[in-house]
């Protein structure tokens, strides 16, 4: 199982840098992997998760200074690329999602003697990078995002980690631009929970959907349904 902390897994403004270590007291984690925002990677994080006897895989971003910009550096290398590829820890994936093409590379590596923070992180045992190329129109987007992780080398693992992190981040940003969570005033709350409940079941309902013959975004969706809400309602609940 994954666990996935970022900002939504914290109250409203509060510091994530307090709130995960007081989060991960609260829940049991053993023998678990723990994802982490980029906010959320902090030496004294990854050591917490070690000593409850879990794994983690935590995001890098530029505000980890040389950290960020080592693991940036070695994975730019080709050659590195190609040693990791020969390894067998590389996976790559390619699937169709609103009308574009997401191709998905996965690369990790034990190799990291020579990284000098090394020592830093409680239970280092590897890096990894996931370069998404996203083709829509003819025209092409290449992403790129690195994570240092407790894991030993084991591919489908680790995109597994990785993918489910995203997946979660992702969830979060269509609560926040389809259903308008983050505009939310509910001042109770048992009912914020409740309409937080429902605003996930709803998109569950609606992701996989087929309105129109056409494919349509989730906000689409969305307006489609408030254009007809009976007829719609009395089909999405039976389907």
């Amino acid at each position: 199982m994954v666990f996935c902390l970022g900002q939504k897994a914290v109250e409203e403004k509060s510091n994530e840098i307090v709130v995960i270590p007081e989060l991960l007291d609260k829940i049991q984690i053993k023998g678990q992997t723990v994802t982490i925002d980029a906010m959320g990677t902090q030496t004294a994080i990854a050591e917490k998760i070690k000593k409850k006897r879990a794994d983690y895989v935590l995001a890098l971003k530029r505000n980890q200074n040389s950290l960020y910009e080592d693991v940036q550096e070695y994975f730019s290398d080709e050659e590195f690329q190609k040693r990791i590829r020969a390894s067998g820890n590389y996976k790559k994936t390619q699937e169709k999602a609103h009308g574009q093409v997401e191709i998905r590379e996965y690369y990790q590596t034990e190799d990291i003697k020579w990284l000098s923070q090394k020592k830093n992180w409680k239970g280092l045992s590897s890096i990894v990078m996931e370069k998404k190329t996203i083709e829509k129109d003819g025209k092409r987007r290449i992403e790129y995002r690195y994570f240092i992780s407790s894991l030993k080398a084991d591919i489908e693992q680790i995109s597994r980690a990785v993918r489910g992190h995203w997946s979660i981040e992702s969830m979060h940003w269509h609560l926040d631009v389809t259903f308008l969570e983050d505009t939310n005033t509910t001042l109770d709350k048992m009912a914020a929970q409740n309409l937080n409940i429902i605003r996930k079941w709803s998109l569950s309902i609606l992701k996989p959907a087929q309105m129109t013959r056409h494919k349509l975004s989730m906000r689409k969706k969305r307006f489609v349904v408030s254009m007809r809400p009976i007829q719609y309602l009395e089909e999405l609940l039976e389907a």
